[in-house]
């Protein structure tokens, strides 16, 4: 085919498609701007979906890390709060252009009047305030997904990326919990019961495999990329993508550069470790954007952040349709998804946000992808994965 013709067939594809985004990020007022569209309004406004042909986009009800304490407990509550009250008021703005789906009908119907749906994630168990029943008030204000970790590990599970705490300056251990703890073992269960999706995303190797060996239900990685590819703790490993395949669940890509880029080269990663002595940080990551926020002085900081970025170089959707194509080739195309993590530096040439949801259609299809792949990597995985679970669920 002519580029012209697989623009066009890739245009027809995307039309009939239900584009789905498994994760993205709320913008918040206190947002860092380098996480935004070069206009500084989220990669995932309005304006932007409707020219990217978006249909649904999970917003991520996350939660940073803190203090582990009743305090820093009740501040991360209040942070989701603020959070879904965003959302909600967005969506009241949009004047019936954008619609939350709490169920695959919801979304089936929303698709069907040309409205855009928004679906509530959720990121990090410190705002269930050690309490599994909490679980429960976050489904009822609409959230189905839901990813007991971020950054640091929690009361509920580790985390694949331990935390620097700066206030005393050390390391998180590399475990804490060997995975989930009671309280996430119980989550799980709860979660099952409501008839929510599970999102592994984040979780430590450990925490990942005990979900799974635990769940009733089908899950997700809303936006994990391949380890083999690019290694990097964040990143799932073989085994966690066969096991999430048996599972007949979906692996969601991520357009994020530093977890798309391979740091196997030798001298890369000599690189990478030169400037992160030189910035003072801790050089037990080869992986150049990882616990860097020791660095106190924010004109060091952003000094350290563009040296390392300038090492690694840029990424295009080439490489986020290799990740694709290894997953695919791995545990086959029922399985493979795409989750942006726009707002949270994301976002890669030819994919800067969601406006640019065409261009992997177009990619998919150079690739050699049939229209009933590429709708399966964009909603179908997705929607067969919330059916399956919708059908378990003992909330009915």
């Amino acid at each position: 085919m002519t580029e012209q013709e697989i623009t066009i067939l890739a245009q027809k594809i995307h039309e009939e498609a239900l584009v789905l985004d498994a994760h993205a990020d709320i913008a918040t007022p206190t947002i860092s701007p380098t996480f935004l569209s070069a206009d500084g309004l989220s990669k995932v406004d309005i304006t932007k979906l409707t020219v990217g042909g978006v249909g649904a986009v999970v917003m991520s009800v996350a939660v940073a890390p803190g203090p582990r304490t009743a305090e820093g407990d009740a501040a991360a509550r209040t942070e989701a709060n603020e959070k879904l009250t965003i959302v909600n008021q967005l969506i009241k703005e949009s004047e019936g252009t954008l619609v939350l789906s709490k169920s695959v009908a919801d979304l089936v119907k929303a698709k069907a009047n040309n409205q855009i749906s928004f679906i509530l994630g959720f990121q990090n168990a410190r705002s269930l305030e050690k309490n599994v029943s909490t679980i429960d008030s976050f489904y009822n204000a609409g959230v189905r997904i839901f990813g007991l970790n971020h950054l640091g590990h929690n009361d509920f599970s580790d985390s694949s990326r331990p935390f620097f705490d700066g206030e005393t300056g050390r390391y998180e251990p590399d475990s804490e919990h060997g995975g989930l703890s009671t309280l996430g073992k119980a989550a799980v269960k709860r979660l099952n019961q409501l008839g929510a999706i599970i999102d592994v995303s984040q979780l430590s190797k450990q925490a990942t495999l005990q979900t799974l060996a635990l769940t009733t239900a089908p899950v997700i990685a809303s936006h994990s990329n391949v380890l083999a590819i690019s290694d990097v703790t964040r990143n799932i490993s073989d085994e966690e993508i066969d096991l999430i395949g048996k599972n007949g669940g979906v692996v969601h890509i991520a357009p994020f550069r530093a977890y798309l880029l391979g740091y196997s080269d030798p001298n890369l990663v000599a690189e990478i470790k030169t400037a992160r002595r030189a910035a003072g940080v801790s050089e037990k990551y080869s992986y150049p954007f990882e616990l860097y926020w020791e660095i106190a002085d924010l004109t060091k900081r952003y000094a350290f952040l563009k040296s390392v970025s300038d090492i690694i170089g840029p990424a295009d959707v080439d490489n986020l349709i290799d990740h694709i194509d290894y997953v695919v080739k791995r545990i086959g195309i029922n399985h493979v998804g795409i989750g942006t993590d726009f707002n949270h530096g994301s976002g890669i040439d030819g994919y800067v946000d969601a406006a640019d949801a065409l261009n992997v259609t177009i990619g998919l299809v150079q690739r050699g992808y049939s229209a009933k792949d590429i709708e399966k990597i964009w909603g179908g995985n997705f929607l067969r994965v919330f059916k399956a679970v919708e059908k378990k669920s003992s909330n009915k």
